[in-house]
Order: structure tokens, then sequence, then C-alpha cells
């Protein structure tokens, strides 16, 4: 697994930027991590304020620094308000392996924009960061995250991973694995 970089790699989609969590965020990621939809299927304690979410940022700033994640806000193209995020973490960097993250405010759900940013971050793990294998573990209950992850060619799995979430019920694991890549014939 590729995890150097020099800057944090801003990513885009064709109406999306995928971009660093700055401390200005604080505010949507407190909507973000205190709203009961968004919060309902993950097993998280809910976000009490703007100082915790502050907090949050710099965690996860320090994780990212530290080579143990990546983090994007997510934001419209033409308006920068964070309307969700998406993340590796869990990083098994033996295997190549890492799983998968993401949550988008409500009132942006159902237009496809979460779709669009699973595709770029899936993307950009394959190719820049040489991930084997993407991992995701959704509540079987949470059919928008597992229809989502069905839909970006992730498939049920049986194989155990070193990563659970206690809090979560009814827990499935889905695995993307990087498809291979044909060699080059008569070069």
């Amino acid at each position: 697994m590729n995890l150097y970089f020099v800057d944090f790699p801003a990513l885009k989609t064709s109406r999306l930027l995928l971009r660093q969590l700055e401390n200005h965020d604080a505010e949507q990621i407190h909507k973000l991590r205190s709203d009961p939809a968004v919060n309902a299927y993950i097993g998280r304690s809910i976000s009490t304020g703007v100082e915790e979410a502050a907090g949050f940022i710099k965690k996860i700033t320090a994780s990212i620094e530290h080579k143990q994640s990546m983090y994007w806000a997510i934001s419209l193209r033409e308006d920068a308000h964070l309307i969700g995020t998406i993340c590796y973490w869990n990083f098994d960097v033996e295997n190549d392996t890492v799983e998968i993250g993401y949550e988008m405010l409500p009132e942006f759900q159902g237009r496809g924009l979460m779709t669009e940013a699973i595709k770029r971050v899936i993307e950009y793990g394959f190719e820049e960061m040489k991930v084997k294998t993407i991992t995701a573990f959704p509540s079987a209950d949470n059919t928008g995250s597992v229809a989502l992850l069905k839909n970006a060619g992730f498939k049920v799995t049986d194989k155990a991973y070193a990563n659970s979430h206690q809090n979560v019920s009814d827990q499935v694991a889905y695995a993307l694995t990087c498809p291979e890549v044909p060699a080059a014939h008569g070069v």
C-alpha cells in the first residue's frame, strides 16, 4: 500500500469536491454527527456540540498526519460547505486492506452524490494507494448503505478481518478486491 503523499489529495467528481477536513467545518461536522438519521446504524455517541466536533477534526488531522487514515470532507463543487464525509481507516498495511466509511446529511441523500464520491475514492484507493481490498461493515438494516456498496461492486464476505464494530447491530462484512490488471502483450 502506498501511503506517501506530501499534500493531502483533493479529489473531484462531476458535482463534488472531496477535500481535506478543516477547522471551519466544525459546525457542519457537529450537524452531521448529531443527526439521528445519520447515526441510526453506526453505533456511535451523538455529537454534543461544535467544541466536540472541533476536537474530532483535530483527531482526524493527527490520524492523517500519522498515515492512519484518509478522511475527505464532501462538498458540492459550487459550494464549499461540508455535506458529508468519506474515509479510509482501519489500515491493514501488511495485507493492503483498508476499510471505507461514509456519511451524508439527509437533505443531500438520494441524489447519487455518495455514489459519485465512493466511486472516486475507490479509484483513488486502487490506483494511487495500491490497496488490494476495501472492506465495509454496515448494519444489514441500513438498506441505503448496503445498496450503495452493492452498486459499487462490493460483495458480502465471510472472511475474518481485524476490525469489528461492537455497537453495530446485524453487522455484515463487504469487500471489494482490486481488479487484476491484464499483463501487456507483445510489449
